[in-house]
């Protein structure tokens, strides 16, 4: 029976927060499609990829509101609105949305992550101890965020109050206020005990956070599976495929490629020509991909160019895109590669970062479902799909997740398992 539904703006949030059930051995389910269809019985928490955060703030309101009145007419107990940690996309109006369609005077809003290193403190966010809006998600090209107040930047959005708290003690009575309700949290056991005051009285109908307040609910919910602790086994060769660019990842990437990584820099042409890899020149290409594939155990196909990405914007320009058209072209030219590639004997464990790569790699290869199997460390999800009677393994992140020498110990980490294995 269902019991929990999540809407999350984003392929890799979704993930990052089914993980936190799954892992647990709660049937859990991750889809991309907009709706209830086709869920399994057994299934106790259905997230659904919306793809709202890159939608106008109407847009993605209405997706969101449409959601959760479908939700709350089929009788789900309650609804939990996924957040981006660094409060990135359209938190405003989709809280909103969620608020006026459940017909509730309040909605808790709990957005830290402690786990990585991000905090609410006095009503504002903070990144590592960095304001939100001066941490280089304040300077995303896509989606920057603009302030660290979280009642101001709820309200550039939509009308409804919205009240901040500290965080609060387990045997507190939680306050009464009608509208958005946000609370602080500098740690995890911070959170843990807001929630277990929120939840004194019965699970609330509607709450919102990222993956770092999702952790406790499998508890707060008192929802119970196993904990195997067995990952799939993994291939030590990994295929990273990139589309984000967060400082964070590109970070990421110069140090894989000082431990050892092959780095390959897609051309302006791959990444903004549609059908590009279908052309005589593109096929070629794409077989020089291969190549490198079958040589390289360890490879990257990034999406940035060398420094500030400026050829690739020269060359937008000159074709006369848009920021909104740059970004879905880059992320459907790596899909592109992918569809070109994971038929490949060499192909091993992929690694996907950013949401618009994971969500247009599986559209490449018309995957709908992907499964969270476990953590690997905060933030960094290792599931697992389908694709032509195969089973392949992928490894998920956000742009902004993980520390910059993530890629070679993700290395060690397969290299160690895969001999663990032949023990």
């Amino acid at each position: 029976m269902l019991r929990l539904l999540i809407l999350a703006d984003d392929f890799t949030g979704a993930l990052d927060t089914g993980v936190r059930f799954a892992a647990r051995g709660i049937p859990t389910q991750v889809v991309t499609a907009e709706g209830f269809a086709d869920v399994p019985e057994q299934t106790e928490v259905l997230v659904i990829d919306t793809e709202t955060r890159h939608l106008s703030p109407e847009e993605a309101s209405n997706r969101i509101y449409a959601l959760t009145l479908s939700a709350i007419q089929a009788g789900i107990s309650c609804i939990y609105k996924k957040t981006d940690s660094a409060l990135r996309g359209n938190v405003g109006a989709e809280l909103a949305a969620v608020l006026r369609a459940s017909t509730v005077e309040r909605l808790s809003f709990l957005p830290a992550f402690p786990q990585i290193g991000r905090t609410t403190e006095g009503g504002r966010h903070y990144i590592n101890g960095i304001p939100v809006n001066e941490s280089p998600f304040g300077k995303d090209p896509f989606e920057p965020v603009k302030t660290a107040e979280l009642a101001e930047l709820i309200k550039e959005q939509s009308q409804v109050q919205v009240h901040s708290f500290p965080a609060l003690h387990s045997e507190d009575v939680p306050p009464k206020q009608r509208g958005i309700l946000v609370f602080d949290a500098k740690t995890e056991e911070e959170l843990l005990e807001s929630g277990r005051a929120l939840f004194r009285a019965g699970a609330p109908r509607v709450l919102a956070g990222c993956a770092g307040f999702a952790a406790f609910l499998p508890e707060l919910l008192g929802m119970t599976g196993y904990e195997s602790g067995v990952l799939p086994r993994l291939s030590p060769r990994l295929l990273v495929l990139c589309g984000s660019v967060n400082p964070i990842t590109r970070r990421q990437l110069q140090v894989a490629a000082e431990f050892g990584f092959r780095h390959i820099r897609l051309t302006p042409p791959q990444k903004l020509i549609p059908g590009y890899f279908e052309t005589t020149e593109g096929r070629a290409e794409l077989h020089g991909l291969a190549e490198q594939l079958a040589e390289y155990p360890l490879l990257m196909i990034d999406s940035n160019d060398e420094g500030d990405n400026a050829a690739t914007k020269k060359y937008a320009a000159h074709m006369g895109l848009s920021i909104e058209d740059v970004r879905c072209r880059v992320a459907a030219g790596l899909g592109a590669v992918l569809s070109g590639l994971i038929e490949h004997p060499d192909l091993g464990t992929l690694l996907l970062t950013g949401g618009d790569t994971l969500l247009q790699c599986m559209n490449a290869l018309g995957v709908r479902k992907v499964e969270p199997v476990g953590e690997l460390e905060s933030g960094i999800v290792l599931c697992r799909f389908s694709y032509r009677g195969k089973e392949h393994a992928v490894i998920t992140k956000s742009g902004g997740f993980g520390e910059e020498d993530l890629l070679p110990r993700l290395a060690r980490f397969l290299e160690k398992k895969t001999e663990g294995e032949k023990k």
